[in-house]
């Protein structure tokens, strides 16, 4: 088990005042068998009628309306989770709706061919391919998927599909993330798309859970390693749009407003040394 420290920062910037800003933040790191929130705290700016609840999925919401006139919107969230608390994740809600394909990773001619070469090379090379191993077969995805795909941003947007994506051949984090929901899915193994936080990045990340007998096992395809207790998660979909951080609407004062995102992560183990902003 880790105890580890972390800020999650976001703003957004508008060219021109807004109000009547109405959103939801999935930002707020989700208590399970995996990690508990040892200490929690948040902040919105500007001031707004504020609640927290929790979506269809069980994910942490921050939900709320600001109403004054204003040109710059964050949330900021900071605090110490517990890690590692569990190798598996246990949980009662149904796993079915993590069985289906969604349009995001509806895999296509490139990804279906290479989930056959996948399947084919794995039963050839597996002892008992009579038996379905499922975390085995996972895994033997996640090792050839990242060495088939490469790592680089700005390529892919944030609504490209996983067959775009695979077909680019590079991408980030959520775009490995869906082609590896996709092979999943084609095998028939429930998974899920998962949205947090992990050291050493400087960033919000994104990885996948497969459930096996059991309970849900985390997988890491960008970096081919399964998730420990490095990492914490904040929400859980079927694909990302289950795990937009920021979702909402506004109106603008004159004409329509443009927009400018910015999100700053950091997590650090307790006892490590910090650069002061702690």
């Amino acid at each position: 088990m880790k105890q580890l420290r972390f800020h999650y920062y976001m703003e957004i910037r508008f060219d021109i005042p807004v109000h009547d800003h109405h959103f939801t933040l999935r930002c707020l790191p989700k208590e399970d068998d995996s990690q508990i929130n040892e200490e929690l705290n948040y902040e919105v700016r500007p001031y707004c009628d504020l609640c927290r609840g929790t979506d269809a999925f069980g994910n942490e919401m921050l939900y709320g309306s600001c109403r004054e006139p204003h040109k710059l919107f964050l949330a900021d969230v900071y605090g110490i989770v517990q890690t590692g608390c569990g190798e598996r994740i246990s949980e009662t809600a149904s796993e079915y709706i993590y069985r289906y394909q969604t349009l995001q990773t509806a895999p296509g001619v490139q990804i279906r061919g290479f989930y056959k070469e996948l399947e084919q090379d794995f039963l050839r090379e597996t002892d008992a391919p009579e038996q379905k191993d499922v975390t085995g077969m996972a895994v033997f995805f996640m090792h050839r998927l990242n060495k088939r795909f490469q790592y680089r941003s700005g390529i892919t947007l944030i609504d490209t599909t996983a067959e775009e994506a695979f077909e680019k051949g590079m991408g980030v984090c959520q775009d490995y993330a869906h082609i590896f929901l996709s092979l999943l899915r084609l095998a028939r193994i429930p998974c899920r798309y998962v949205s947090g936080m992990m050291t050493g990045e400087g960033f919000s990340h994104a990885w996948v859970e497969i459930r096996t007998p059991e309970g849900w096992i985390g997988l890491d395809p960008t970096n081919d390693r399964i998730v420990g207790d490095d990492y914490i998660r904040i929400a859980k979909g079927r694909d990302y749009k289950d795990c937009l951080i920021n979702r909402g609407i506004f109106k603008g004062c004159v004409g329509t407003a443009f927009q400018e995102q910015m999100i700053r992560v950091e997590v650090k183990e307790i006892g490590e040394k910090t650069d002061g902003n702690d």
